[in-house]
């Protein structure tokens, strides 16, 4: 489906994001012409204070950085407010219930909860009892937050997304199993080539075949070849890679030799933070393939048009 003949309602029926594959292609482009409007209001200095009495909770079990000041700008941006609620698993563990949490954040009027760092089987119990939107902005399995910004900036970039070629290279992270269901439903060409030691969870690549074919290979210049977009990852993001590691994952540091097998206009991508040298070379993320300054920008607007949608 060609997302530019695509009339948006601005507006989707389910309304918790916590993985890519519980959304239509109809409605990740919902999502995109939201990033748009958003990103086109911030540009035109526009107004957005749509929510004037709406708090956004965020729950994090995990550092951040980016994502967390892009989220505490949106809801401010929107005209809403952010409380950051601790999280800790003992107190999980020790009783505190899941219903209750969110029952009582919605009485309080948050308008959604965002999570970081909690695992998909608790934060599929959070969605079977909330009454407010749940929105994971990333965790061991899923970043679909990401993804909505990473389409977007290919969309904005290539003025298209059916038929263009992604590859993604390095280590299977949860950026990874995201991008690839994202990628597939929008039409893209997915091609992922990691080390066998660091593949994709086969029931990721499964569920995303079911929209589209996604080449899988230990080689990253076959699976790089002819790519409109080479995206890597960070693997040294919580803990410093051992020489093991650093040594199975040389191959697939991204650089002028494996990005010369991409179109010459290809773009590369990385979600940040990159580490210079280790998956990527500085010639490649600060040259002029590099699509990442707008990658961290464009989250901003991603995440102000999801809110939009997901909260009512």
């Amino acid at each position: 489906m060609d997302i530019n003949r695509y009339s948006p309602r601005y507006g989707v029926n389910y309304k918790h994001m916590t993985k890519l594959a519980d959304f239509s292609t109809e409605e990740i482009f919902e999502f995109l012409y939201a990033a748009r409007a958003m990103k086109d209001k911030f540009i035109a200095h526009e107004d957005t204070r749509i929510f004037r009495d709406v708090t956004l909770a965020l729950l994090f079990g995990d550092t951040s950085l980016r994502t967390r000041s892009a989220l505490e700008i949106a809801i401010h941006q929107l005209g809403g407010d952010c409380i950051n609620l601790p999280y800790n698993e003992r107190d999980m563990r020790a009783g505190e219930n899941i219903k209750d949490i969110v029952t009582v954040l919605a009485r309080y009027g948050v308008g959604a909860l965002v999570t970081r760092g909690i695992k998909q089987r608790e934060l599929d119990d959070y969605v079977s009892v909330s009454p407010i939107p749940i929105i994971n902005s990333t965790n061991d399995d899923f970043d679909p937050v990401q993804t909505v910004c990473d389409l977007f900036t290919i969309w904005e970039r290539k003025k298209k997304l059916e038929g263009l070629k992604i590859a993604y290279i390095g280590k299977g992270t949860h950026v990874a199993s995201s991008l690839i269901m994202g990628a597939v439903k929008c039409g893209m060409e997915v091609a992922v080539a990691t080390p066998a030691e660091f593949r994709l969870k086969r029931e990721h690549i499964l569920r995303a075949e079911q929209y589209g074919s996604i080449t899988i290979t230990d080689d990253p210049y076959f699976a790089a070849k002819d790519a409109d977009v080479v995206y890597t990852d960070s693997y040294r993001y919580h803990s410093k890679p051992s020489e093991e590691e650093m040594h199975i994952m040389a191959p697939y540091k991204v650089n002028n030799s494996l990005m010369s097998t991409a179109r010459p206009d290809a773009m590369f991508m990385h979600p940040l933070p990159a580490s210079r040298g280790v998956e990527v070379t500085a010639d490649i993320i600060d040259g002029k393939h590099s699509a990442v300054m707008e990658q961290a920008e464009n989250k901003l607007h991603a995440i102000k048009g999801i809110l939009a949608l997901l909260i009512e």
